[in-house]
């Protein structure tokens, strides 16, 4: 467990990575899951590596309000699965074949089943079919897995009433907001971008990514405080969850001119989806007609090519969109920094301070 933070948050963020990859993959919960398929796929995202920064925040909140953030290892575990298996099923919808710049689930099986030496041969049809279905009853294992990690809350002295509040919470609100945005994201794909507003655009951003965000600073804060009623446990989550919106915008111009090896995606893949991104939105609002035609073309495009993907960059680029969606995410995160100002000084809030920041300036 760390000691009382350095006050370095790369440091810090990456002595936490290593406790909750350590938690997760304990033989424990490891030799439960069979055959060997689903055992590697279950655990494949967290070996990938990632930032882990859902339960960094999780344990961080625990130690903002005063809390032993040791207790709170449970729920920050918990929360890191729970989000893989939503990632899990996440790239079978937009078809992605990367994650983290290693093969997604799906298309791992789907690959292994068309190789010559592999024990089961499947036609190109059966094989996709065979990686999708591995991938969902992956995710179906994680989802339950998540939920019953949080429940070793209890053995580390969290009160059982405040253990069933979060496990309540995080799959009812947070699984029901965290698939209603998924929904609109596939909706919006397929509306006129005039159709939509910049607030609606946020709200889908917030419904599937600031959601999970606040879940995790709450969480940490009851925890923290014991679950007494407390102003603070509302402070941090209000503070997360615009952070973690923020932290969507900026993956959404990560994922247009963002670095492909540091990103583990292609550059690019969210203009062939269609994704009405509020990069995507500014643009077409400031664009003339013909300049639309051209976004147009490019967007929702399956069969776009890598000059049409560079061409509608430049263009967004050049419309000033790209700054726009910036500036917007640093709004959001000085609105968070007066939720965070009304925690108590110390380490810790120090700390979230600088999670804030990297949120919107990292380039991975």
């Amino acid at each position: 467990m760390p000691s009382q933070p350095s006050g370095d948050f790369f440091l810090e963020l990456g002595k936490r990575c290593a406790i909750i990859k350590d938690y997760i993959l304990a033989p424990r919960f490891i030799d439960r899951f069979h055959p060997e398929e689903i055992r590697w796929a279950v655990t494949a995202y967290v070996r990938y590596g990632g930032k882990r920064l859902r339960p960094a925040i999780l344990m961080l909140s625990a130690g903002a309000v005063g809390g032993d953030e040791s207790k709170a290892i449970p729920a920050a575990a918990a929360v890191e699965i729970f989000h893989t298996w939503t990632l899990v099923h996440d790239d079978i919808i937009d078809r992605d074949d990367l994650r983290r710049g290693q093969s997604t689930v799906h298309n791992y099986y789907r690959q292994l089943t068309q190789k010559p030496d592999s024990a089961i041969r499947m036609s190109p049809e059966d094989s996709h079919h065979y990686g999708v279905s591995l991938a969902i009853l992956t995710g179906d294992i994680q989802h339950g897995w998540g939920i019953s990690m949080m429940t070793e809350l209890i053995e580390r002295g969290v009160d059982p009433l405040v253990t069933i509040r979060l496990i309540n919470e995080l799959d009812t609100v947070v699984l029901n907001t965290l698939v209603e945005g998924e929904v609109l994201d596939i909706q919006y794909a397929h509306l006129p971008i005039e159709s939509l507003t910049p607030a609606l655009i946020e709200e889908m951003l917030w419904k599937k990514t600031g959601a999970l965000y606040e879940f995790c600073g709450r969480a940490g804060a009851m925890i923290g405080v014991g679950g007494k009623d407390s102003p603070l446990v509302e402070s941090v989550a209000k503070f997360a969850a615009l952070c973690g919106t923020a932290f969507q915008l900026q993956d959404d111009i990560l994922g247009v001119v963002g670095n492909q090896e540091k990103i583990g995606k292609p550059v690019g893949s969210d203009l062939r989806e269609g994704k009405r991104t509020l990069v995507v939105h500014y643009a077409y609002e400031r664009a003339n007609e013909a300049q639309r035609r051209e976004l147009l073309g490019t967007l929702g495009n399956a069969h776009a090519t890598d000059e049409n993907i560079s061409n509608a960059i430049n263009l967004m680029r050049n419309l000033g969109a790209l700054e726009a969606v910036a500036e917007r995410a640093n709004e959001l995160i000085e609105q968070a920094g007066t939720h965070l100002a009304m925690l108590p000084a110390s380490p810790y809030r120090d700390l979230l301070g600088q999670w804030a920041d990297f949120m919107v300036k990292r380039q991975f």
